[in-house]
């Protein structure tokens, strides 16, 4: 590639002749990205130098963007090591976060640090599955519970054709709901160490030809939004979409004085009065402080699909004043994650998840994406954890302060 190569492709675009999208029709993708950011710069006068410094060749991302002009960097650190105890995770982990949020960082290693004191956090993940919903049009809700019935009645034989399409994914249930004269098709499949979407999608398109052909059903809409992906809805709060994940840790009440500040019983409060009680009343899908801002960290930082924050807020944070200590656990409905596809083969990203420990495919399949879901659970434990504690000793705003800068 050469600057002449790159400012003659622009050329080509600004003149009409090519467009955009056409760049790698015509040279190397390299060449390509560089001929975009010497367009941008010529017409908005931006300094791309930096956009243009990135650690990995621009062909490997094609499956990851269009139109690429570069990369964007975002600061990476690490917390830990945090102790988890769960069915696929075991041992100390660190775990990368990527964010231009400070203190936050520092925020969840206090509490990394505090449930390490205490012996560790148990995880498991209670659900897997990854869903997409099609919506199906019919003549009237006759018709409706007729294709219902049929659905119900034949999942093998739409089972048979899905997996005829993927040799990782297995359906694992269609579910029929009903309005009006609109039919939707709620599948949920094991996709394995996969987060599994486009999977989903696929596999879901071979069985509504199936439905299409037995049944008098015309699909409107391969996705009917009661998968329900990238949006905040009630069903994947309630079923789970990806995985179900919960995490929890007992603090002895010592601890929770000596590493956090405050007492067991400002904690409990605080969560119950904020968390519960004033979620319930902001009608909001998750009852947490921030669990969020952890699930986006660890999904910029491990190659997740970064949209489906959404879904990963939805958690429930409960603390409990026991006997012997305060007990606190989070259970994110809808964590959807992998360790293979997506973003997690780009560089940064990869060297993430081996800094984890559960890059690539797992034996037996799926336990990767598990451990992980497992991690980033307790990672959101400890974040709940310390934020409680600054709200309930009335520190965050001077936290926020000395480290948000």
């Amino acid at each position: 590639m050469t600057d002449t190569d790159a400012a003659t492709l622009a050329e080509r675009v600004r003149e009409g002749e090519l467009r955009l999208y056409e760049l790698e029709d015509h040279a190397d993708a390299e060449t390509a990205a560089a001929a975009r950011r010497y367009l941008l710069a010529e017409e908005t006068g931006a300094d791309l130098s930096t956009v243009g410094d990135y650690a990995f060749d621009a062909a490997d991302a094609d499956s990851n963007v269009e139109n690429m002009v570069g990369a964007a960097q975002i600061p990476m650190g690490v917390v830990g090591p945090l102790p988890v105890d769960g069915g696929a995770a075991d041992g100390e982990h660190y775990l990368p976060l990527a964010t231009t949020e400070g203190a936050l960082l520092a925020s969840v290693n206090r509490g990394v640090s505090t449930i390490r004191h205490a012996g560790g956090a148990t995880a498991r993940v209670l659900k897997s599955g990854m869903t997409r919903a099609p919506v199906f049009k019919v003549a009237d809700v006759a018709e409706a519970g007729e294709v219902s019935a049929w659905v119900r009645e034949h999942v093998a034989e739409l089972a048979e054709a899905a997996e005829s399409t993927t040799s990782h994914g297995e359906l694992q249930d269609v579910t029929p709901y009903v309005v009006g004269d609109s039919v939707f098709l709620r599948f949920s499949y094991d996709t394995k160490d996969a987060m599994g979407m486009n999977m989903a999608t696929i596999a879901t398109e071979a069985a509504c030809d199936v439905v299409e052909s037995e049944t008098p059903a015309d699909l409107v809409a391969l996705s009917g939004n009661l998968c329900s992906d990238k949006k905040p809805a009630a069903i994947n709060a309630v079923e789970g979409r990806g995985r179900t994940v919960s995490a929890d840790v007992l603090v002895p009440h010592e601890q929770v004085e000596e590493r956090l500040d405050t007492t067991t019983a400002a904690i409990a409060e605080a969560n119950t009065r904020k968390n519960l009680v004033g979620s319930a009343k902001a009608g909001a899908l998750g009852f947490n402080a921030h669990a969020a801002n952890v699930v986006a960290a660890a999904f910029l930082a491990l190659g997740q699909d970064a949209a489906q924050v959404v879904e990963g807020s939805n958690t429930i944070t409960t603390v409990d004043a026991r006997e012997d200590g305060l007990y606190a656990s989070v259970t994110l409905a809808s964590l959807e994650v992998g360790t293979v596809g997506g973003g997690t083969s780009l560089p940064t990203q990869a060297e993430a998840l081996d800094v984890l420990g559960y890059a690539g495919g797992g034996d037996p399949a799926g336990s990767n994406a598990d451990a992980l879901a497992e991690v980033i659970a307790a990672g959101v434990l400890a974040g709940e954890l310390s934020l409680l504690a600054a709200l309930s000793s009335r520190h965050l705003s001077s936290a926020h302060a000395e480290l948000g800068r």
